[in-house]
């Protein structure tokens, strides 16, 4: 006999809908994942550009291993540390680690600010970290303010398990989605009202998915911000060192240095490894407070989420080789610059435009709101489900990052090799085309006065309308 599991008997948490899988972001992963992009197997499958994965100096990472086998506990040159790094650590984490990560942390910020290893906390990856942020700072009901568009899987990371909210500041492309002391005092004034107790403001700088960086005006604005309000500020750099170009990237540490008023209790930065040095399957995510009662209880909390001994081996072995560090950061913005270059020149010949000020990270904010049937979250919904059922390309809508102009699309560049960014764009290329055409056609129609048929309706209904809905799949991606 076959029972059914009673939900009743289950917590909240796990027949609940609080990790944010069902949304456009994750079923984009689901039609990628049933159907995925190869060159020779399945050249019509789809292309993954919504995975933020820095792929370019791979054969950097490899040359390096290579010619230092020693740095695994899993070669025969590195066996005889096997048994040291095998057996129990702490959650403190192994001081050579703590050292490494400090020195490659200031190294991507241009050497103009130093961390302290002591105030290094390990997690497994950015998500684990800021949850803990999350639960050090806030109970249940408390929140944060975000600056839209923001990373989708905050929704998961900082509310899910916590009970936290997020609460967030609209920001307008109108001046490049540029975070003003005004939305942040209006979306505070609106907690208030909704007597929700504001505990802290997270950024993210470089942003994701904008890929701009904060200038230090701003930066100074918000630190006088949170100082006046006594709340916290989170700061995600997690891109730190994918900045490619002018200007340069200014970090919260450099800010809190100058002559600017502040409590330094209430700084504390994000960290981790997976985009700039490309390593998300590691889990290499890092707190540093400047706060001592957070590094001590992030800590504690650290030891439901350590980084494995072995990873930490490898990570300071490989970090504290300074000429490998300089050449890799070096190529990687090089490589991300070329990578950027080509692929918004390929959208630009289409007539393609992404938000100007973008230099930095591994995906670019694509403006199509020009081919919204109409300007709603469902017009950019329907745009969406035709790019990924018949251009084949797994792009994230702006909706699913709080955008609040519809119409605007995360597309990521850096996790394919040149060929399938060939491709990707030639699929691009083609839609838009085919959109022009059908536009034009529509006009002629209705100049001749033999129809009189919109634009919006023929080419969604007609040439480029979805053949399916999108696929689901009780798998839950924790993919950024």
């Amino acid at each position: 006999m076959v029972f059914k599991l009673n939900n009743q008997l289950l917590s909240k948490i796990a027949t609940g809908n609080g990790h944010g899988e069902d949304s456009p972001y994750f079923d984009g992963w689901k039609a990628y994942d049933e159907d995925p992009y190869h060159p020779t197997k399945n050249p019509k499958g789809v292309i993954q550009m919504g995975l933020a994965e820095n792929q370019l100096c791979f054969d950097l990472i490899q040359e390096w291993l290579k010619n230092n086998p020693k740095a695994s506990i899993c070669t025969p040159e590195g066996a005889e540390e096997f048994r040291d790094i095998a057996i129990f650590q702490d959650y403190h984490g192994l001081p050579e680690f703590r050292n490494a990560v400090a020195k490659f942390m200031a190294k991507g910020r241009g050497n103009r600010v130093t961390f302290d290893p002591d105030r290094i906390v390990m997690s497994g990856g950015a998500t684990g970290a800021h949850e803990m942020v999350a639960f050090c700072l806030a109970d249940p009901g408390e929140a944060f303010l975000v600056p839209t568009p923001y990373y989708p899987g905050f929704d998961r990371d900082l509310r899910w398990r916590t009970g936290v909210q997020l609460i967030p500041v609209e920001c307008e492309s109108s001046n490049q989605f540029k975070v003003t002391r005004k939305a942040l005092e209006d979306a505070y004034d609106t907690a208030q009202l909704d007597n929700i107790r504001v505990k802290g403001l997270l950024i993210t700088n470089p942003s994701n998915p904008l890929g701009t960086i904060l200038d230090r005006e701003t930066l100074k604005s918000i630190v006088s911000f949170v100082n006046e309000k006594n709340i916290h500020l989170v700061c995600d750099e997690i891109y730190a060192a994918t900045v490619f170009s002018q200007p340069d990237f200014v970090s919260i540490s450099e800010i809190i240095e100058e002559e600017v008023e502040c409590n330094l209790d209430l700084i504390h930065i994000v960290y981790s490894l997976s985009k700039d040095m490309g390593f998300p399957g590691f889990r290499v995510g890092i707190i540093y407070s400047y706060n001592d009662a957070v590094v001590s209880c992030a800590r504690k909390m650290s030891s439901f989420g350590l980084v494995s001994s072995q990873t930490q081996h490898l990570i300071a072995s490989m970090l504290s080789d300074d000429e490998f560090v300089e050449k890799f950061i070096m190529q990687n913005k090089k490589r991300l610059a070329t990578r950027y270059s080509s692929f918004t020149n390929g959208l630009a010949q289409v007539g393609i435009k992404c938000l100007k000020t973008s230099n930095a990270g591994l995906f670019v904010w694509m403006d199509l709101r020009r081919l919204l049937k109409e300007q709603t979250v469902e017009g950019e919904i329907a745009l969406w489900r035709v790019i990924i059922n018949n251009v084949k390309l797994n792009v994230s809508p702006g909706s699913s990052f709080r955008c609040t102009e519809p119409g605007w699309f995360r597309v990521c560049f850096a996790n394919m090799d040149d060929q399938t960014m060939e491709v990707a764009l030639s699929r691009i290329k083609t839609f838009i085309l085919k959109s022009k055409e059908a536009k034009m056609s529509v006009k002629k129609l209705c100049w001749q006065g033999s129809l009189k048929l919109s634009f919006s309706s023929r080419i969604y209904d007609e040439i480029i309308s979805p053949h399916s809905p999108i696929p689901h799949s009780p798998l839950v991606r924790a993919r950024t």
